[in-house]
């Protein structure tokens, strides 16, 4: 069987993206694991190849070679998505031009997914700030691979050796987080969550719900009855299905090892709720993938690091991490 075909989108450029991808280029086991072909701008590959004396010696593809030379490659690639001269990356610094090119990389990702010349696609982080600046108003990919591919449910997943969580909100203020939660939404992130890990364990996996307040709302003493009216009725929805899940569960006490050790993923109402255990334990090696879409897609779980970018400091081992889980996701199913 051919190796699968992953597009790995640059990121911001100003950011590490660049480097990171560099060294996925450059890593030996790459290959053995994909086609890497990396969407973004050759000229700044160049850059912070030469700033930082790392290897880049791929192929270089334009548009207009794309994607009839690719066909033939077996090897790692880079298509060229020029736009951005020198004076328009200044490395560590917020930039409109930098978010629209960013965005650029991953719009063309999305489309070639779509056509079916790559298998999957990994992205390198996107500064959100540089992206609204450029007019694109989404919180994050996870959006704008949701809306772009017509999802009709998505959500975010993150995992690693260590815990695996998905997550009903995400990229929103604190006080939204309640209006946000129904059963429905509720309901379709525990199904996206344990269809993803039966895949991923090939077996049922046991599956565990935070509640949203303290003490999981400690029946009614905490919150608006978030647990009673829409946590409790969605977990009692999926486990008729045969679903084997645990909560809802006080957020303090639901990481603690003994019930990690029993527990392939968790389901968390908001972002830091499960992104800060998750970066305590595993912050070089997790992974975000998007689940409920129609194409694979993976990334890495960290920012651009505008305070690092283009220094030679920047570990690429997330990348490698989201390329390996966008390559086993590629296998079809028995």
């Amino acid at each position: 069987m051919s190796l699968p075909r992953i597009a790995i989108t640059m990121g911001d450029p100003a950011g590490i993206g660049p480097e990171i991808c560099l060294r996925l280029l450059a890593r030996a086991d790459t290959a053995r694991l994909c086609t890497p072909i990396v969407f973004g701008d050759a000229g700044v590959l160049r850059r912070v190849a030469k700033k930082l004396t790392l290897p880049f010696s791929v192929p270089i593809l334009s548009l207009d070679e794309w994607p009839a030379r690719a066909a033939a490659a077996a090897g790692p690639l880079v298509l060229d998505l020029p736009g951005l001269g020198p004076e328009d990356v200044i490395p560590g610094q917020v930039s409109p031009r930098c978010g629209e090119a960013a965005f650029r990389y991953v719009a063309a990702s999305i489309a070639a997914a779509l056509a079916h010349e790559v298998d999957a696609v990994a992205t390198a982080p996107l500064n959100k700030e540089a992206l609204h600046a450029a007019g694109h108003r989404y919180p994050g990919h996870t959006e704008i691979f949701a809306e772009r591919l017509h999802a009709e449910r998505a959500c975010m997943m993150l995992t690693s050796d260590e815990l695996t969580c998905s997550f009903v909100t995400v990229h929103v203020g604190y006080r939204e987080v309640p209006g946000l939660l129904s059963v429905p939404r509720i309901r379709d992130v525990l199904e996206l969550t344990r269809a993803a890990m039966r895949r991923l364990r090939g077996r049922e996996p046991q599956l565990a719900v935070c509640g949203l307040n303290p003490h999981a709302g400690e029946h009614g003493l905490f919150g608006a009855g978030e647990e009673e009216r829409f946590i409790l009725p969605a977990i009692e929805e999926v486990r008729r299905q045969g679903c084997a899940i645990e909560g809802p569960l006080p957020p303090d006490t639901a990481f603690l090892a003994p019930r990690r050790r029993r527990t392939d993923a968790y389901i968390c109402m908001y972002h830091d709720q499960g992104h800060i255990p998750l970066k305590a334990l595993a912050f070089d090696s997790a992974i975000n993938t998007t689940l409920g879409l129609p194409v694979v897609r993976t990334s890495v779980d960290h920012g651009t690091a505008f305070d690092i970018a283009w220094q030679g400091r920047a570990s690429g081992s997330s990348l490698f991490e989201a390329v390996k889980l966008a390559a086993k996701l590629c296998v079809p199913e028995p």
